[in-house]
């Protein structure tokens, strides 16, 4: 199922197999319609490393207890071409101009964390 004109649904489901549950598949589209707009202001493509977790993959991987990713609330992205500090920096100017929903940004050694959680929180350097 196509999201966003560069993004498709199968690229959020959960890294052990499931889909995103019927009842999140609003929140993984406002996170697809948000992470739509960076990639058309940065013109690069972007891969979801974690999108969807189910609970129980959530904690194998070591994710936090109230992880929007199990709403489907957040990817964690990397772009080729562009250090994970170059996207945070591109995802707090588009989110201060208005243009991405406020939420939570996490700056990680190889990736960028990104959720629509509709409040402001920074962490890693973020």
């Amino acid at each position: 199922m196509q999201l966003t004109p560069n993004f498709r649904l199968d690229e959020f489901r959960c890294k052990d197999g499931c889909g995103v549950p019927d009842p999140l598949l609003p929140n993984v589209q406002e996170l697809a319609t948000n992470l739509q707009i960076l990639r058309d202001q940065i013109g690069k493509p972007i891969s979801i490393m974690s999108g969807y977790r189910t609970p129980e993959y959530n904690a194998k991987c070591g994710g936090e207890l109230k992880s929007q990713h199990m709403e489907a609330k957040a990817a964690d992205i990397q772009v080729s071409g562009m250090t994970p500090k170059e996207v945070c920096n591109a995802i707090k100017l588009l989110i201060g101009a208005g243009r991405m929903k406020q939420g939570g940004v996490g700056l990680y050694d190889g990736w960028v964390h990104y959720d629509v959680r509709g409040v402001k929180a920074r962490w890693g350097g973020a």
